[in-house]
């Protein structure tokens, strides 16, 4: 499916979902800009972007440029540590050290809902990718099962990216095993 499709397909989910997305290298911005317009703005509710590939500063810059208001988003960002890219902490993200600390991340999204966030949220995983190069796949697997069960005890969505031209079969089992619907995005 293209972008135009993925957004039909997201204004049809009316309640909360784990879902995988599967994209392009090509699609990969359009799809974050999608989700992060289509839930903030379109559904009104709040989201929680995990970052383990591109650290949040870069991806607000891009979100800014495309005129998305994010009084509504947080970043747990688990890459610039990584990158020794945390020059000064920002209001709407909290940060983990590195993307191995898989329960750190889940007890920083926890800390965040328990926070800010009254009713329904997002959160996006981006991405699963990039969490794989950095941890075990079973250890992986068991993390986003305990995460999407979480999740849907607080009636939030998850959503969890991969990038298609670095998603091994491994990969797409443990997206499928968790998701109750997964997409392809050109």
């Amino acid at each position: 499916m293209n972008i135009d499709e993925l957004k039909k397909r997201l204004k049809e989910y009316n309640e909360p979902l784990s879902l995988g997305i599967n994209t392009s290298l090509s699609a990969y911005i359009d799809t974050i800009k999608l989700l992060m317009d289509e839930f903030t703005s379109g559904k009104n509710i709040h989201l929680i972007y995990i970052s383990a590939t591109i650290p949040s500063r870069s991806i607000s810059s891009i979100l800014e440029i495309y005129g998305i208001d994010e009084k509504k988003v947080f970043y747990v960002d688990c890459i610039s540590h990584l990158m020794m890219n945390v020059a000064e902490s920002r209001e709407n993200t909290v940060y983990v050290e590195s993307p191995t600390m898989l329960e750190n991340i889940m007890l920083k999204t926890q800390y965040i809902l328990n926070k800010n966030v009254k009713d329904v949220a997002v959160v996006v995983v981006d991405s699963i990718n990039s969490l794989a190069i950095h941890n075990d796949m079973k250890i992986l697997s068991e993390f986003l099962h305990l995460f999407v069960t979480f999740l849907r005890s607080r009636n939030s969505y998850m959503v969890i990216l991969s990038i298609k031209e670095q998603a091994t079969q491994e990969i797409m089992s443990i997206i499928n095993f968790v998701s109750d619907e997964t997409l392809e995005v050109d």
